[in-house]
C-alpha cells in the first residue's frame, strides 16, 4: 500500500530522481491519455486541475497544445513539484515559450519559485500540497484529469465529491489508472522474482483495477456519464545502449520489487537481483525492455 506520507517523502523523492525513466515508461499510456483529455476539453478558454501532477508532463502537453488554457497541477511531492517547475521554467528559458503556449514575459521567471510553494510561468502554476485542498481554493474547473494519481485516496468517494465540488456543472474528468494486476507485467515479472504476493484492495496503483467499484465510486461522488476505456500499451522500463540492466536499475529504485529488496539481508538480495535480471530479459529486445500493459482511462462529467 502507497500512502501519501510515502509521497510526501521518500517515494515522491525517488520518483523526481527518476522521473525521466517514469515519464519514458508512462510514454506509450500518455499519447492516449493526452489525446482523451484534449478531445473533451471545451472549445473555448478553460481552467483545468490536474491532480497528482508529478513531474508535469501531462500538464505541459496540454499548454503546448491549448493556448488558451489556465492550468493548476498539484501533487503531495515537493520534489516533484520541484521538478516540473524546472521543467517548465527551462522550456520556456530554452525556447522563449513553450510551443504555441506558455507565453510568460522574461521577468516573469526570473526569480524562480520556491518549490514548497510553487510557481507559476505563463498559463501553467505547479504546487506542492493536498490535491482536494488545492482544489477547494482554486476552484472552479472546467476540467480535471489525473495521470495515475487518484488510486492513493484513502476515502475515494469522499475524494471525488470534493473535486466535483470543485467542478463547473457540466466539466469534464480524464483519469488514467492501471487494469489487473495480473495483465501488468511490470508488475508480475518481478513478483514472479521475488515471490511476491499481489496487491490489496488498499490505497495503491492498482486501487482501481476494478472497473465495477470504480464506476461506483464516481456515482457515490455524483460524477454522471462515467466510461472506463480499456488501454494496452509498452511499459518501456529500460532503453540505451544496455537496456537490461537500465531497467534492472529502475526496477530496483521504483515498484514492488524496489520495496522487496531494501527489505532482504545483504546475503540474499544478490542472488534476488540475479532472479529479477532473469525475467527481466525475457522482455528485452535489442534496444528497449518494454513490458505489456494494461490501464483504464476513465471519462466523467459533473
Amino acid at each position: 500500500m502507497t500512502s501519501p506520507t510515502d509521497w510526501t517523502g521518500r517515494v515522491g523523492d525517488v520518483w523526481a530522481a527518476e522521473w525521466r525513466r517514469t515519464d519514458r515508461s508512462f510514454a506509450d499510456l500518455s499519447r492516449h491519455l493526452d489525446a482523451a483529455i484534449l478531445a473533451v476539453a471545451p472549445d473555448r478558454p478553460f481552467r483545468a486541475l490536474d491532480i497528482g501532477c508529478g513531474a508535469g508532463g501531462t500538464s505541459l502537453a496540454l499548454a503546448t497544445t491549448r493556448t488558451d488554457a489556465t492550468i493548476i497541477g498539484v501533487d503531495l511531492s515537493t520534489s516533484l513539484v520541484d521538478i516540473a517547475n524546472d521543467r517548465l521554467i527551462r522550456a520556456v528559458l530554452s525556447r522563449g515559450r513553450i510551443p504555441g503556449a506558455i507565453c510568460g514575459s522574461s521577468d516573469a521567471h526570473s526569480d524562480r519559485p520556491a518549490p514548497e510553494q510553487g510557481g507559476a510561468v505563463g498559463n501553467v502554476t505547479f504546487l506542492a500540497g493536498d490535491a482536494l485542498d488545492l482544489a477547494t481554493v482554486h476552484a472552479p474547473f472546467d476540467l480535471l484529469y489525473s495521470r495515475h494519481g487518484v488510486m492513493f485516496f484513502d476515502d475515494p468517494v469522499a475524494a471525488f465529491a470534493t473535486l466535483r465540488h470543485a467542478a463547473v456543472p457540466g466539466a469534464r474528468l480524464i483519469f488514467s489508472c492501471f487494469r489487473n494486476w495480473s495483465a501488468n507485467a511490470f508488475a508480475t515479472a518481478p513478483a514472479e522474482a521475488l515471490g511476491l504476493s499481489p496487491p490489496g484492495s488498499g490505497p495503491g496503483p492498482f486501487a482501481f483495477a476494478d472497473r465495477d467499484r470504480v464506476a461506483g465510486i464516481l456515482a457515490g461522488a455524483g460524477w454522471r456519464d462515467a466510461h472506463a476505456t480499456p488501454v494496452a500499451f509498452a511499459y518501456r522500463a529500460g532503453g540505451g545502449t544496455d537496456p537490461l540492466g537500465d531497467a534492472l536499475e529502475m526496477l530496483q529504485r521504483i515498484g514492488p520489487a524496489a520495496a522487496a529488496l531494501r527489505g532482504m539481508a545483504d546475503g540474499d538480495r544478490g542472488a534476488a537481483i540475479d532472479r529479477l535480471r532473469g525475467v527481466i530479459d525475457r522482455y528485452r529486445t535489442t534496444d528497449a525492455v518494454d513490458f505489456p500493459a494494461a490501464a483504464w482511462i476513465w471519462s466523467a462529467k459533473a
